[in-house]
């Protein structure tokens, strides 16, 4: 046996108690406990903070693989996403606003992943449908409607929830018109018409301002509307006493997680369906899946267009939450980045699509600026540290890093799909089987003594 398989055997006969029977439901019980009292009783904004508001976010992602009853993973995050973190919200806004953006990347990197870890499309423009939801909605709501026609007016604010239905309509049009030029392409050749894809968009979207104003080009648009706040009176009878500011806060986080739960419903769904394992086949070998009937041109336009849809929704709640966007907002790098958190994850895996995206999402908000801030402190207290020496200005730079770390060491992700693991560990043993074969074997000079 080798190495790398038994480090794996020994991690399983550690994990293994801990993830079923009495010990699993004991074991998450005492993690969330525990994480909840280390927030609840320090919700100052520093490093250890950050660090125990990381593993909160994790421990739902062990329940999520743990064999426990579907009641009480229920039950745990109803509690623990539901009272615990929005309470711990009120007590520092920084954090829960975190949360929110941790659940709108983890919903953009499962629509990813089912584009490139499902059914194999190397989708390197993938921000592109976030910017047409966002767009809708900044367009619609705003004073900026009028620049097109001055006879039209702004939707009212609460129009904002049937954008929700027409952002993700919106996106799986654009995938389906992305999806058409390029059903014959794989490869280098498909990331290569995806990169100009969402370039073309975020290019289109800096130079709409002329000769009529509909994007209001690289100036953006600003005080885009957010939507009216439900049950408001009720919330402030139950003694929840906060400004609007703060209730919106709590609005988009519950909003957000709520769109996330039917995202991890319908992506799950798929996976196990037929659909899924036609992606599945389409991706390991086309010409077999071909052979075997699967209809692969409708398959792949699915995979683009279902994708695409859960980003356009997400594009509305985001511009909304923001009340600003511009076309900077949806470059190049956020598409990497995006697909960072499904690499880093596992391709393939819905739970490792949502570890990399808490990953890259709180190493990007909280990790890196908070050791910027440490050191910062460390200069200021005559360390010898170079003055130009800023975590937060090497992003690119560390997330590069990460990734080529995975690919040498952990090529699956860290949370990598059960099928796709024990794929890449039955290709690691043939590899170690054959060259030591090839190293035990005699050579021609010595067969001809």
């Amino acid at each position: 046996m080798t190495t790398g398989t038994s480090s794996q055997s020994l991690w399983q006969r550690v994990t293994a108690p801990l993830s079923s029977g009495p010990t699993a439901y004991a074991f998450l019980t005492f993690y969330v406990v525990v994480c909840s009292v280390l927030l609840l009783t320090n919700p100052r904004t520093e490093l250890s903070t950050d660090i125990v508001f990381v593993l909160f976010m994790l421990s739902m992602l062990v329940a999520y693989r743990s064999r426990v009853s579907a009641w009480f993973k229920v039950a745990l995050g109803a509690i623990a996403l539901g009272i615990v973190l929005p309470y711990f919200g009120t007590l520092n806004p920084f954090y829960i606003d975190v949360a929110t953006q941790a659940g709108i990347f983890t919903a953009l990197a499962l629509g990813l992943n089912v584009v490139v870890g499902f059914a194999g499309l190397l989708d390197l423009g993938y921000v592109a449908f976030f910017a047409v939801g966002a767009y809708a909605w900044a367009i619609f709501s705003t004073p900026q409607i009028t620049e097109i026609n001055p006879a039209w007016s702004p939707v009212d604010p609460i129009m904002f929830y049937p954008f929700l239905v027409i952002g993700l309509i919106l996106g799986l049009i654009t995938g389906v018109l992305l999806g058409l030029p390029v059903l014959r392409l794989r490869g280098d050749y498909l990331a290569i018409v995806t990169l100009g894809f969402g370039e073309v968009i975020r290019v289109v979207a800096n130079n709409l301002d002329r000769p009529i104003n509909v994007t209001n080009g690289s100036q953006g648009i600003r005080d885009i509307e957010r939507p009216p706040l439900i049950l408001v009176d009720l919330v402030r009878n139950l003694g929840v006493q906060a400004d609007d500011n703060r209730l919106y806060q709590l609005f988009f986080y519950y909003l957000v997680l709520i769109i996330l739960l039917l995202t991890v419903i319908v992506v799950a769904r798929l996976k196990n369906s037929r659909i899924g394992r036609a992606w599945e086949a389409i991706r390991e070998d086309e010409v077999a899946a071909i052979a075997q009937g699967i209809p692969r041109v409708r398959m792949k336009l699915l995979a683009f267009a279902i994708g695409a849809s859960f980003a356009g929704v997400m594009g509305v709640v985001f511009a909304s939450k923001q009340l600003f966007i511009n076309p900077p907002t949806f470059d190049l790098l956020r598409s990497i980045n995006i697909l960072v958190m499904v690499i880093l994850g596992g391709m393939g895996s819905i739970p490792g699509a949502m570890l990399g995206a808490i990953i890259v999402t709180m190493l990007d908000l909280q990790i890196l600026p908070r050791i910027a801030a440490v050191i910062r402190e460390a200069q200021a207290a005559g360390l010898p540290i170079p003055r130009q020496f800023d975590p937060t200005q090497y992003q690119r730079l560390f997330f590069g890093l990460l990734l080529v770390v995975m690919m040498i060491f952990r090529p699956e992700g860290l949370w990598p799909d059960e099928r796709r693991r024990e794929e890449q560990h039955e290709v690691e043993i043939g590899e170690e089987e054959l060259a030591s074969d090839k190293a035990v074997a005699p050579t021609g000079a010595d067969t001809g003594r």
